[in-house]
């Protein structure tokens, strides 16, 4: 057959920022602590609930989500219109930039930051503006200056993914009282619950006196149910109806919901297993600074340090030895908080290392 031409596609896709997720472990025998996953599997109780769903996979779900809406709402108090749940909290972001970005206008966010940022932005053709951290943590002041009249959406990943800092309560009010009331601004709280400092707010109560707030949060961390991709936002009315039209029909499937829905109902048992890795994540940080780590304040369920040329050749070492860590190009490496026992073999690396 005579050659055809290729289907043609946007000339700028070879420019879109890549989204590089963790890799995944060559084996069983490999501690994987680069994807910021909770390192226990789902309670029985929650399995147990996924296995009857099972019987149920030849039907479509909810696409309301209804039920899971309802126990969010009685949850976190809020009123069930202001809640959309989505596939997990990065699917709920690019649902919200559909929503209020496109050709011409901003997107506004910290750098670095999660890396999916730029890729959303792009592909709803706007424009991602990326303020420099600042110590390793947001610079807010800085974002504030660089709001523009084109500025559509400002997103704070409180904490920070990938350095673990967070943003505190006055520092986050006085960038809201600098930003018009037309701007959206989301709270990325997708470690919210490893969260122990005071002073970090609870962006579900910022966004109860902020309409032009939204919240995300997700299952996929503190809940254990990466796999299954379900998360949520919260936000006023008009901002929730916008988001729920540019949603996909029947985006959360029947066994997320499912275990979203039994894996609040086993939260006390849940938020068990978060205090142990916030306790880790402590021991950790502590043993690394000992080791002559330069490790800042984490909030999120992994630590962080810039170790710039040597990002690579840590992470080989790591690799070497069984452990997965995540380098971010000549930046730093962030290092997912693990079993005890995996958290052990990471030290002892990363001393033998810094030796």
């Amino acid at each position: 057959m005579p050659a055809r031409p290729a289907p043609r596609l946007r000339a700028d896709v070879s420019q879109l920022p890549r989204y590089v997720p963790g890799r995944a472990a060559p084996s069983d025998r490999v501690d994987k602590l680069s994807s910021n996953e909770n390192p226990y599997p789902p309670l029985p109780s929650v399995v147990a609930v996924m296995r009857e769903e099972l019987e149920r996979v030849n039907r479509y779900p909810d696409p309301a989500n209804g039920a899971l809406v309802t126990e969010l709402s009685e949850a976190l108090a809020v009123p069930p219109e202001h809640l959309v749940p989505g596939t997990g909290s990065l699917g709920v972001t690019r649902d919200l930039l559909r929503a209020a970005a496109g050709e011409g206008d901003e997107v506004l966010f910290a750098w670095r930051s999660f890396e999916a940022y730029p890729q959303l932005a792009w592909a709803n053709g706007a424009t991602a503006v990326q303020v420099p951290l600042r110590e390793e943590r947001h610079d807010l002041e800085a974002m504030a200056d660089a709001v523009t009249d084109r500025t559509r959406v400002i997103i704070v990943c409180n904490p920070n993914n990938p350095t673990g800092t967070a943003v505190h309560r006055d520092e986050l009010e006085h960038l809201l009282d600098r930003v018009p009331g037309d701007v959206l601004v989301v709270l990325d709280e997708a470690y919210r619950e490893f969260v122990d400092d005071p002073d970090v707010p609870d962006g579900i109560e910022v966004y109860r006196e902020r309409p032009n707030v939204a919240v995300l949060r997700t299952f996929s961390k503190a809940y254990g149910l990466a796999r299954l991709r379900v998360g949520y936002a919260v936000a006023h009315p008009p901002v929730a109806a916008a988001l729920r039209a540019c949603a996909v029909p029947f985006g959360v499937s029947g066994l997320a919901q499912a275990a979203a829905r039994a894996s609040l109902n086993a939260e006390s048992e849940l938020l068990e297993r978060v205090r142990t890795l916030v306790d880790e994540r402590a021991r950790v940080t502590r043993t690394l600074r000992a080791a002559g780590w330069t490790v800042p304040d984490s909030q999120a369920n992994f630590v962080w340090s810039r170790l710039g040329s040597q990002a690579r050749a840590f992470t080989d070492a790591c690799e070497a030895a069984g452990i997965m860590v995540r380098p971010f190009g000549d930046e730093g490496v962030r290092i997912t908080i693990g079993t005890p026992e995996a958290n052990d073999r990471l030290l002892k690396i990363a001393s033998d290392w810094r030796a």
